[in-house]
């Protein structure tokens, strides 16, 4: 057993807070006092379920970019079977520019790679069809720009449904979309397993076949669940952070703490800053 340090914080970040506003008034605040921590070298990473906003204002004002990035993002991973697969930007920036979803591209491209364990990650942007002529100006601009990387396998568009049938390792995107996406996928996880759990109770061959298949279903439900994950790591700060989801329990900021853990343990620094400026020489 490791021994535990409490640094007290007299205020408090409140949900309605501006974040800003609330990460330059309130000094004190628990959010502020943990980016001042890993500021200082006293703690590896900053961790929180609180808000989200203030998370985001607090990375960049308190430990600032790292050199060559314009745009952290937040990477969430989805499970699909076996695989993790990375998502960015994950509501970090709402609106983006060509140059920063091609970062996002790199950056979670990187990620995969050290923390997640992919040799060659598969990076794609997401987008209304496979076509070329699909999507924006804004994914056009990126696809375009990302097919002149030599150094990742890049796939070029897939549809949503792509992402989970597990075409991919890596999927890019502006923070509006990407966090849409995430949202729609907790929800539908959410609404396949109360309708399957329904399903299962209307008839009692139907509860004799769900005794049966009991483990696997356990197995899914957990596949399922964001607990199991804890948390989105924002890449492309000078430190390592992790925003957890604002309805963790327990087990989800055990998870969260695990995945801090595990990307501080790894020195991503001067990978990700060459991704982010490797962005600027593709257009």
């Amino acid at each position: 057993m490791k021994p535990v340090s409490v640094r007290h914080a007299s205020q408090v970040v409140e949900m309605a807070d501006h974040p800003r506003q609330a990460i330059r008034g309130k000094r004190d605040a628990s959010i502020r006092v943990i980016f001042d921590l890993v500021a200082s070298g006293e703690a590896d990473a900053a961790l929180s379920a609180g808000n989200s906003g203030a998370m985001l204002a607090a990375a960049q004002l308190v430990l600032g970019r790292l050199p060559g990035v314009e745009a952290p993002a937040v990477l969430a991973i989805l499970p699909v079977g076996q695989r993790r697969v990375a998502l960015l930007d994950a509501g970090a920036r709402v609106e983006a520019r060509p140059i920063d979803v091609v970062q996002y591209a790199l950056l979670g491209e990187a990620y995969a790679r050290r923390v997640l364990g992919v040799p060659r990650p598969r990076v794609a942007l997401l987008s209304n069809g496979e076509e070329a002529s699909k999507g924006t100006a804004l994914t056009r601009s990126a696809m375009e720009a990302l097919a002149r990387d030599p150094f990742i396998d890049f796939l070029g568009y897939v549809e949503g449904k792509d992402v989970f049938a597990g075409v991919c390792d890596v999927v890019a995107t502006d923070g509006f979309t990407g966090n849409v996406m995430l949202k729609t996928a907790e929800g539908a996880a959410l609404a396949f397993r109360g309708m399957l759990e329904a399903s299962i109770r209307r008839s009692p061959v139907a509860k004799l076949g769900g005794m049966l298949l009991r483990p696997a279903l356990r197995a899914l439900r957990s596949e399922l669940d964001y607990a199991e994950y804890g948390g989105a790591p924002l890449v492309g700060c000078d430190g390592t952070v992790i925003l957890a989801h604002g309805r963790s329990g327990a087990r989800a900021i055990r998870s969260a703490i695990r995945m801090a853990a595990e990307a501080a343990s790894i020195d991503l620094r001067d990978e990700l800053s060459a991704a982010g400026a490797r962005a600027a020489t593709l257009f």
